[in-house]
């Protein structure tokens, strides 16, 4: 049987299995999985291929894994741990499952590693743990005591209960330091409490142990936002840390401790998620490019894993394997490894996705996207046939008020986009003032491009210029949200970046407290209408408006064609296109060069329109396509503005109206 025509040519078998080089890969099953062939038995295949390859780069008795690469600012130490840790729930995963000997040979290493890691931590040896201290200078070891309890958990059978007393103890010790420390005010408090359930679990469970469980829970139900959001910590942080952390660790829990109640409570917020989260899934696979940590890759799979692993889920069995096989072999089949490890970057290498805390152990918590290991041979997960997606058959605009988020799906392509306006990264203590972070700050992000970095041109962006300083979108402010539409204002910041231009860090620079930024965006089938409004602003003043950056290897893959307000950047390395017209306010088109690239390409282009404020209401048609599509986009939709109120008539009858001076602009 050949691959399913109604899924492009989005995988390659040959580079699948040239990621996977130290375990033989079995065929294909195109009559189980129509769509990616791939069965539980490519998802062992590629986990033991990982964890084989990073074995090679043990510690002589196993207590840390010290990968190649340049170190996070921890230290290697820490880094070795990371390595160590980070593998181990791969292997968890993969055993919890399972009772063949390859499985048991991954837990045996692994288990050796733990009793030399422990014997003396804080030892300036190779294999001696770190101790675990308060977030800052030896706060790290927080995040990897969490994994190493998670696998003894899983695998309490066959590592924790053939430990001997002493051992046991000494592990004990190792991980209260983590009970007793300050963790990072965010997910972090999740890590001590699933320590705590692991020490509950085997009967070590005291008052301490009590009160970091508790205060976990507290605090995740104080970040939920609804419709399954969480926010990670205080304010508004939306990301895939949601996914796989704020739901996969204490649902862990309810599930390892026999919690049915909790279980149920949180298992229902995980089924509402993925109502929404499952959505943000490209049809080849890719998942949404947008907020940090994305060096972690298959990690964003996790709750998709988890709906299976507890039953919470809305998706059909073989849908959810569709889209956690498609992640799979995305990441496999676009360089996502170098000699079967996992490298820094998305595709392969790639500096502005790694945060300062990222070594090069960190992308292996790419191995939470194995947790549907955890499910046997014989569950529906591995035997139901493939599905196609609900998001497959029909062009879909989905709205998450909660979060201030628009889901946008075509058919045709399979591209998805998610307009941004309420996830912004900022704690609610912290100043509105400084640079802006490319992975929160855009409009706009989507599977298959951008964002571009910081000092290269912005891309899905709005700004204006003030005493020769372009602004900056940080703190966001959601103003209201409708089937199709949602809004939101910033005040712009004009950072001066210091010591130097192309520092990481701004201070000063000029500050407009009467200014405020409002935009909205109504969206269907391929095409957004961007509706800008700029408040208190100087008469005269630049502004600009950025659309989607489209990446290729070089500047030849990548052509422009520019008419007036209106601009088309085409890719021909992705076979997209990005177009921008400007329809009311916006004086002229051009396009503006990212020699960073993105995480797509080395190499990016970013249409833009340019005006001024003496207008009022700025209006813009902006799409992301395949760069075959043929409807002209103006075609789409008409839009027309009188005083406040733009209304949109799209092309299928469907007409949408926004008031700006009803929305919530406070």
């Amino acid at each position: 049987m050949t691959q399913s025509l109604s899924y492009p040519a989005a995988f390659d078998v040959d580079r699948f299995r040239a990621a996977i080089s130290h375990v033989p890969v079995p065929d294909e099953d195109f009559h189980l999985s129509p769509y990616t062939g791939l069965t539980r038995a490519h998802w062992v295949a590629a986990a033991d291929d990982l964890l084989l390859s990073a074995a090679r780069f043990r510690s002589p008795m196993g207590a840390r894994i010290d990968l190649p690469g340049r170190p996070s600012q921890q230290g290697v130490r820490t880094d070795g741990l990371e390595g160590f840790a980070r593998t181990f729930l791969l292997a968890a995963f993969r055993g919890a499952g399972s009772t063949d000997p390859v499985a048991a040979e991954h837990l045996a290493r692994y288990l050796d590693g733990v009793v030399a890691g422990t014997r003396s931590p804080g030892r300036d040896d190779a294999e001696s743990w770190p101790v675990i201290g308060h977030i800052g200078r030896s706060g790290q070891a927080h995040v990897e005591a969490a994994s190493i309890a998670l696998s003894l958990h899983l695998t309490k059978a066959h590592t924790w209960d053939t430990l001997s007393s002493d051992e046991q103890d000494r592990v004990d010790s190792w991980l209260r330091w983590a009970l007793r420390h300050e963790p990072s005010s965010n997910n972090w408090y999740l890590f001590p409490l699933t320590i705590a359930s692991f020490l509950e679990g085997v009967g070590r469970g005291d008052d301490e142990t009590a009160y970091v469980i508790a205060r976990g829970i507290t605090l995740i139900d104080l970040w939920y936002r609804g419709d399954g959001w969480y926010s990670d910590g205080d304010g508004r942080a939306f990301d895939h840390y949601i996914g796989w952390a704020l739901h996969l660790y204490p649902l862990l829990h309810a599930n390892l401790r026999d919690d049915g109640e909790l279980a149920r409570r949180l298992g229902e917020r995980l089924r509402l998620f993925l109502e929404s989260f499952s959505l943000t899934f490209d049809r080849n696979g890719a998942p949404l490019y947008q907020g940090r940590s994305m060096t972690y890759r298959m990690g964003t799979l996790a709750s998709i894993a988890m709906g299976e692993v507890t039953g919470y889920t809305p998706l059909e069995h073989g849908e959810s394997r569709r889209i956690l096989s498609s992640g799979l072999r995305y990441f496999l089949e676009n360089g996502s490894t170098h000699e079967g490890v996992l490298t820094l970057g998305w595709h392969g290498p790639h500096e502005p996705t790694v945060q300062r805390y990222s070594g090069p152990g960190s992308p292996y918590w790419a191995s939470k996207g194995f947790a549907g290991l955890m499910l046997p041979a014989e569950h529906a997960l591995w035997t139901d046939v493939e599905r196609p997606r609900a998001v497959e058959n029909e062009d879909r605009v989905r709205t998450i008020g909660e979060i201030g988020w628009l889901v946008q799906t075509t058919s045709s392509d399979g591209l998805v986009r998610v307009h941004n306006h309420g996830s912004d990264h900022i704690k609610p203590h912290e100043a509105d003032a400084g640079a802006p972070d490319p992975l929160y700050s855009r409009f706009a992000y989507g599977t298959r491009t951008g964002p571009t970095a910081l000092h290269n041109a912005s891309d899905n962006d709005a700004q204006v210029q003030y005493r020769d300083v372009w602004s900056v979108r940080r703190r966001i402010h959601p103003a209201g949200s409708g089937p199709n539409w949602v809004a939101s204002w910033h005040a712009p910041r004009f950072p001066l970046y210091s010591p130097f231009d192309a520092s990481p860090g701004a201070d000063g620079g000029p500050l407009l407290p009467s200014v405020r930024v409002e935009s909205v965006v109504i969206a269907r089938g391929r095409a957004e209408v961007r509706i800008t409004r700029f408040v208190g602003v100087p008469p005269h003043s630049p502004v600009r408006l950025a659309g989607w950056a489209l990446a290729g290897s070089g500047p030849e893959h990548l052509d422009s064609e520019i008419t007036g307000a209106a601009v088309s950047v085409r890719s021909g390395d992705a076979d997209l296109r990005s177009e921008l017209i400007g329809l009311v306010g916006w004086d002229w088109a051009a396009t503006a060069i990212a020699p960073y690239g993105t995480a797509f390409g080395p190499w990016a282009v970013v249409p833009e329109l340019r005006g001024n404020t003496d207008g009022g209401v700025h209006v813009a048609l902006a799409s992301l396509s395949s760069a075959e599509e043929t409807d002209e986009l103006r075609s789409l939709v008409s839009v027309g503005v009188q005083g406040s109120v733009v209304s949109a008539a799209w092309a299928d009858g469907h007409e949408d109206q926004v008031d700006l001076d009803l929305l919530d602009w406070n």
